[in-house]
């Protein structure tokens, strides 16, 4: 497989994660959701999708960088991308904990762990392919966002 290919399939498998995760949120967003109190910074629903759209790629493309070097770098490319799969797993599980179980709480703190798998992804890919970490960033802002969000209106809704 060449790194065009790598990058495709890792996109690919980041927009589907991303995908099904929506399916989870999709019923919530219009129902429970709403009936919840916010912060003031809380973004429109419309900018979510967008943002967690262009998040998946940019995550696909450091994965596919950084497995790309699977032939020279082998057990620090496999140790990098478990991260990247675990923190990928975690992501996904944010969004049942929070809008499947409608439980901010619960999210709150997975959210914990998913900040801190994400910053170990950074590091790693960081190790490998300066730019795979570079690409990591912004993602690891939003989620930063994001935590700050989640506790927002876990506070807010206790």
């Amino acid at each position: 497989m060449n790194k065009i290919s790598r990058i495709l399939a890792v996109v690919v498998t980041c927009l589907a994660i991303g995908y099904f995760s929506g399916i989870v949120t999709r019923s919530a967003i219009t129902t429970w959701y709403p009936t919840l109190v916010k912060p003031s910074f809380n973004p429109p629903n419309w900018v979510f999708a967008p943002v967690w759209s262009m998040l998946y790629v940019m995550m696909g493309v450091a994965a596919g960088l950084v497995w790309d070097r699977i032939e020279s770098e082998k057990e620090v490319v496999k140790k990098a991308l478990v991260f990247f799969a675990i923190q990928l797993a975690l992501n996904a599980l944010w969004s049942y904990l929070f809008f499947g179980l409608h439980n901010p709480m619960l999210a709150g703190l997975e959210i914990i762990v998913l900040w801190l798998m994400i910053f170990e992804t950074y590091v790693q890919f960081a190790k490998i392919n300066k730019i795979a970490g570079y690409l990591l960033l912004p993602y690891l802002a939003w989620v930063s966002f994001a935590a700050v969000l989640n506790g927002s209106i876990w506070w807010l809704n206790r």
